[in-house]
């Protein structure tokens, strides 16, 4: 439809009033749905490795033992790996920590 409107800008469309209310109600319908999946996935909590935090911090291996001496960003044992939990790393990413 976007390919539509940019060839034939002018074109009259006529649709009924009932029409125009049910692609109404079904974009609000879809915007919910993936507006709570959005809220769904950011409550989720994630735990990347190491050396994702790494990359995703731009600090050494160094810095990431010297935080966890400190308390400032504590791993985890998850399945026998050391992990990190993802809304930590948020937290220092936002500037809150």
């Amino acid at each position: 439809m976007a390919q539509l409107a940019q060839h034939c800008p002018n074109m009259v469309v006529s649709i009924t009033l009932r029409d125009l209310m049910e692609a109404n109600q079904s974009l609000i319908a879809d915007t919910r749905r993936e507006l709570e999946q959005l809220i769904t996935d950011a409550n989720t909590e994630t735990y990347p490795s190491r050396d994702k935090v790494m990359q995703m911090l731009d600090v050494s291996s160094a810095t990431l033992w010297r935080w966890q001496k400190t308390g400032y960003l504590v791993p985890i044992n998850v399945g026998g790996k050391r992990r990190y939990r993802m809304s930590d790393v948020k937290k220092i990413l936002e500037g809150e920590k």
